[in-house]
């Protein structure tokens, strides 16, 4: 068995049966009260998951495993001291709650580049058959379905198996599914944007400096810049919509490839990851109808101010959870301010940065004025060559199986069951609070 395998099943056994005995002795007890505006309101804040991948503090931000962004920064391993960690090393923290040595990173970096050659001809045939003008995320998910083919887990439970073992080709299937991912994208992007000059994948490149690599951004900035966009956006706790449609999808014992693309569905909405196109569209038009590609705080504030007096919403800003500034955005500007400070677009997004908090605060209608993630991520890939945007979505995906996927092979070894809450209709909450109108 594989040394990570092994340490994954000597985690996780004792903790799977916590989980049981969770159940047994305390599944009666009251742990939450439940509002109506809760269930009403798209069921933010209610605790209803297990999730041990990454947690989201309203005032911290996003903590893998207890460590923060910054930390990890520091703390896992890089290909050069200066530059960004690896998003392996981040992998192998999420699934185990370690943080890796240089050899577990690399032993992964290995695995997948090995496994990333095992694509079938007919994913490629599935995606040649689409227009080339359906959006990337359309031909992103319809490959993840077409890759189900090769799904470790369907073939061995269809053999029969005990369920306490089905984290085993979960893991795999999910191994193949990540690294293939880079692949995958880098095959669309080429296919979409660049006349179908495709790059092959080089062994000796890690994970996010092989997908760069295979779009066809090869300097050593941009391959810094992917292994910090796929870090940061890994994983956002369990309830976002892509983790939760991943976890939901995978509890009816969907294989990872059915269940993740069920998260990426969830993905694609303007909501959720498709929201950093917003951004780059607002940005954009704002230039646009001002008349000046380096507009000033003055004119970006007038700007804003007139898009909320029309009754829209400025992209990139808010948070269903954070009540600070995204460390995710804060990270971006950081990198964008070392490589290329003089970019117009990420000065463009310092002087958004600048003004418009203040105007979101004014209006004494938003609990959270400050940027998240979507805010500078799409100015930050155009800044360094990648300045397709409907390609920015799928990149995100490929980033977000990180922890989603760990997090589908730890409510295997939980063995969790199939997800089903209970419904009542519109009447039964109305006579519930004695609604009188």
């Amino acid at each position: 068995m594989d040394y990570i395998k092994q340490k994954i099943l000597e985690i996780g056994r004792p903790k799977a049966e916590m989980v049981k005995d969770l159940i047994k002795k305390h599944g009666d007890d009251v742990i939450q009260d439940v509002t109506l505006g809760q269930v009403l309101t798209g069921m933010k804040g209610m605790v209803s998951l297990l999730t041990c991948t990454s947690k989201l503090d309203p005032e911290e931000g996003i903590r893998f495993r207890g460590y923060s962004i910054p930390e990890l920064q520091g703390l896992l391993p890089k290909i050069h001291p200066d530059g960004e960690p690896l998003p392996e090393g981040l992998f192998y923290l999420m699934l185990t709650g370690e943080l890796p040595t240089k050899e577990d990173v690399n032993h992964i970096s290995e695995q997948w580049a090995q496994r990333a050659q095992g694509i079938p001809p007919h994913v490629y045939d599935v995606i040649n058959a689409l227009p080339k003008d359906a959006h990337p995320m359309i031909q992103f998910n319809t490959a993840i379905l077409a890759m189900s083919t090769e799904s470790q887990f369907r073939k061995a439970y269809l053999t029969g198996m005990d369920k306490k073992d089905y984290w085993d080709p979960t893991y795999e299937g999910v191994m193949d599914l990540i690294s293939r991912l880079p692949v995958i994208a880098a095959y669309i992007y080429r296919r979409v944007f660049h006349n179908e000059e495709y790059i092959e994948l080089d062994p000796n490149h890690d994970w996010a400096g092989n997908l760069a690599h295979m779009m066809g951004h090869d300097t050593v900035e941009v391959h810094r810049l992917m292994r910090l966009y796929m870090m940061i956006h890994a994983d956002h706790e369990g309830g976002n919509v892509s983790a939760h449609a991943t976890h939901l999808v995978g509890s009816a014992l969907s294989n990872p490839y059915y269940s993740f693309s069920a998260g990426m569905n969830g993905l694609a909405g303007p909501l959720h990851g498709m929201a950093n196109q917003n951004v780059m569209h607002w940005i954009h038009k704002m230039i646009r109808e001002i008349g000046d590609e380096n507009p000033s705080e003055a004119q970006i504030k007038a700007y804003a101010e007139m898009t909320l007096d029309k009754g829209q919403v400025i992209p990139g800003y808010g948070h269903a959870v954070l009540r600070k500034t995204d460390p995710r955005f804060t990270v971006q500007l950081e990198f964008a301010k070392k490589y290329a400070p003089d970019a117009p677009l990420i000065q463009t997004v310092s002087k958004i940065y600048k003004v418009v908090p203040d105007i979101l605060a004014s209006t004494g209608k938003v609990k959270n004025p400050w940027p998240n993630v979507d805010a500078i991520s799409g100015s930050l890939l155009s800044s360094f060559g990648i300045t397709e945007y409907p390609i920015y979505t799928v990149l995100f995906g490929v980033s977000r199986a990180l922890g989603v996927l760990t997090q589908l092979v730890w409510d295997r070894l939980y063995g969790l069951p199939i997800e089903r809450p209970k419904s009542q209709n519109l009447q039964w909450f109305v006579d519930k609070v004695n609604y009188k109108g």
